[in-house]
């Protein structure tokens, strides 16, 4: 049965999006606002059909702790889940995405004109102030930017180091860095073609201490990352720490 629902999941993903692509290249020609709000309603669709089809909730806690305007969303990534949810939780966010990722004809197209923004991983120095620079126009519209410190998915219990770029995003805005933890890839694994009925949580943590330097802003990040993540992971079931209504 689990293996029908996540045939099924998947065949809806799939069309879902490939219909939005079809929907929303026309849309290129209007005010990126517009393209927005509809990849959001994507998004959102997404997810409420992971909860009717596979089982799958989303419960999020912590969102006192996520000031409003533009902030710097540092998220755990463990799932193409954190790729979507963002749209959901806060509209007006912006993901930091792989370049090939946004070159993708059509969804790549979208992806750009509403603001979502790329780095060049093989540009090394030239790509980081790129970033930068179209981090803080972002920020500066009030819009929040999400990045994946790690720079790649990881699976449930796996470590990587952080990547600097976040470091450095946050000293050339001054920004406030938000650390996020989940474990969306405990029913939701990388690459995984099975998807297992529970609850995603999404802890949202208390803002870092502005004014850090580079390198302790990173190492703080990463401990109250990778330690939330642990306790949120529960590799004996599906328990719902959180005590909370879920959002999804």
């Amino acid at each position: 049965m689990n293996a029908l629902r996540s045939l099924l999941f998947n065949i809806y993903f799939i069309g879902g999006t490939a219909l939005t692509i079809i929907i929303g290249v026309p849309m290129l020609a209007f005010p990126p606002p517009l393209l927005t709000r509809f990849i959001v309603f994507w998004a959102t669709a997404m997810i409420a059909g992971l909860r009717v089809i596979c089982g799958i909730r989303l419960e999020v806690t912590g969102m006192e702790n996520l000031p409003p305007g533009g902030v710097i969303i540092a998220a755990k990534h463990q799932s193409a889940f954190d790729t979507m949810v963002w749209l959901k939780l806060v509209p007006t966010s912006v993901y930091v995405a792989k370049k090939e990722l946004l070159d993708i004809p059509g969804w790549g197209w979208l992806a750009r004109h509403c603001g979502q923004l790329s780095v060049d991983r093989t540009a090394g120095a030239a790509a980081m102030r790129t970033l930068v620079r179209e981090t803080k126009a972002r920020l500066a519209e009030g819009r929040p930017v999400v990045i994946f410190p790690e720079g790649t998915r990881t699976a449930p219990g796996e470590r990587v180091a952080y990547q600097p770029g976040v470091a450095a995003m946050a000293a050339a805005s001054g920004a406030t860095v938000v650390p996020v933890a989940t474990d969306s890839g405990r029913v939701w694994g990388r690459r995984a073609f099975r998807k297992t009925p529970g609850v995603i949580h999404v802890s949202i943590l208390p803002p870092l201490p502005a004014g850090l330097p580079r390198a302790t802003l990173l190492a703080q990040l990463e401990a109250a990352i990778e330690a939330e993540t642990a306790r949120l992971y529960d590799p004996q079931g599906d328990v719902d720490k959180s005590g909370e209504r879920g959002q999804g």
